[in-house]
């Protein structure tokens, strides 16, 4: 960034103003006055120089075309409740009724006026944990000035899951949304999220998850080739607590998945892995910060990326294991399929332990397809691109093994097999 260009950021995030209205007013002034003492990030901080953020930061979204793949709605064979955003902008037509036993569902623009709200002791507070102890600027900007979003508080479990679907319309649309779930003691929701959202989207999603209760968290990103994404999902952890997500990612110039995870109570499981294909101009970043501060936890990182003409995947991971969290087990994997020599997997993992009885371990690989299994699929009769394809799922389908839905997992492995015939056409 040059000095003139520091200087316009800086002067336009001392125009920014929040709404000081209601019982998010607090979280609002805060995360603004975080963000202008952090600034807004550049490709030279640390976490940042495999992705250039100039885009995501810039005062106006670049422009996206509209994408139609004339592909059937995603999930739209499983039983949901449907919450539908287009730009950004909730569509109450296209929505269903947000009446679900076991949980309670309301909206950010609704309620934000009101002075009381149950969200007030939770919005912002784990996105402003997790800016420790790296900054996460985009993450403050979208706490001070989300237009809207899902809270949901959860009482027990819910019978099927509920639906957070993106639209895209406008070829400049520029959408800011927080979403809030709190899951109570022996509560159980699986939360599925899909669409491309807007020309650039700015998410951020915190979630407290009580002593007992569990979170499942199924997501598909895509499908415009030019959107751009910034995503943030801060997570606690009470004992005996389950958090899973899973992230599919096909399209789009640039996606920048960010997950911080905080297990904060004994024999708490956290899993978050992710598939992303990628073709042409294409740049995936994920970035996971998992902290044990309890006895007797378990977290995976599963993360899988074929990458061609040029594609560029990154991942950054990152496990630290306080004093005092003994018999933690943290595993990490982060793997890329090359399908030519132009494209690129950028990887840094990481251990930072102070912990003496601890299991943990990371391992990153980039590579090529095994020409001795092609051979074989090609000597049993298989066309080499059907082969090629085969062998693409099949590296793809640990990731997708972290899916407890069987349901789920067949509609994006479905999706997978779409994106990959288009290719082979």
């Amino acid at each position: 960034m040059s000095v003139a260009d520091a200087n316009t950021a800086a002067n336009a995030l001392d125009a920014l103003s929040v709404d000081n209205t209601g019982w998010a007013a607090d979280a609002r002034s805060s995360a603004l006055a975080r963000l202008r003492e952090m600034g807004l990030q550049t490709k030279r901080d640390e976490y940042w120089r495999y992705t250039d953020p100039a885009t995501l930061t810039s005062q106006d979204a670049p422009q996206a075309a509209l994408f139609d793949a004339g592909e059937k709605p995603l999930f739209d064979d499983v039983e949901r409740l449907k919450i539908v955003f287009v730009d950004g902008v909730f569509d109450a037509e296209a929505s269903d009724d947000l009446s679900l036993e076991n949980v309670e569902i309301s909206r950010l623009a609704e309620t934000a006026s009101a002075d009381i709200h149950w969200a007030k002791t939770l919005y912002g507070t784990l996105e402003s944990n997790g800016q420790d102890p790296v900054e996460r600027p985009l993450a403050a900007m979208n706490t001070a000035l989300a237009s809207d979003g899902v809270l949901m508080r959860v009482t027990g479990k819910v019978s099927k899951p509920v639906s957070l679907i993106y639209r895209h319309k406008s070829e400049s649309s520029d959408a800011i949304l927080h979403h809030v779930i709190k899951v109570e003691q022996g509560g159980d929701i699986t939360l599925t999220e899909n669409g491309p959202a807007a020309a650039r989207f700015n998410k951020v999603m915190e979630v407290d998850i009580a002593d007992g209760a569990s979170f499942h968290h199924v997501r598909a990103q895509g499908r415009d080739h030019e959107r751009r994404a910034v995503t943030h999902i801060f997570t606690r952890l009470g004992a005996e607590s389950t958090f899973k997500s899973f992230t599919l990612t096909a399209n789009g110039v640039l996606t920048r998945n960010e997950c911080v995870i905080e297990l904060t109570g004994d024999d708490a499981v956290a899993t978050v892995a992710g598939a992303a294909v990628g073709d042409g101009v294409f740049h995936h970043d994920d970035t996971v910060f998992i902290t044990h501060d309890a006895v007797n936890c378990e977290s995976r990182q599963v993360f899988k990326k074929v990458l061609r003409n040029g594609a560029v995947g990154v991942f950054q991971g990152k496990i630290l294991v306080k004093e005092g969290a003994q018999k933690t087990d943290g595993y990490q994997i982060s793997q890329s399929l090359l399908l030519d020599e132009d494209s690129q997997f950028l990887a840094k993992p990481e251990l930072e332990i102070y912990a003496d009885d601890v299991a943990c371990s990371h391992g990153s690989t980039s590579g090529a397809i095994d020409e001795d299994a092609l051979f074989y699929l090609q000597s049993r009769g298989v066309p080499v691109k059907q082969a090629q394809d085969l062998l693409v799922l099949a590296f793809l389908a640990e990731a997708l093994e972290e899916i407890d839905s069987d349901a789920l997992s067949e509609a994006l492995h479905q999706r997978l097999e779409d994106w990959l015939a288009r290719r082979s056409a």
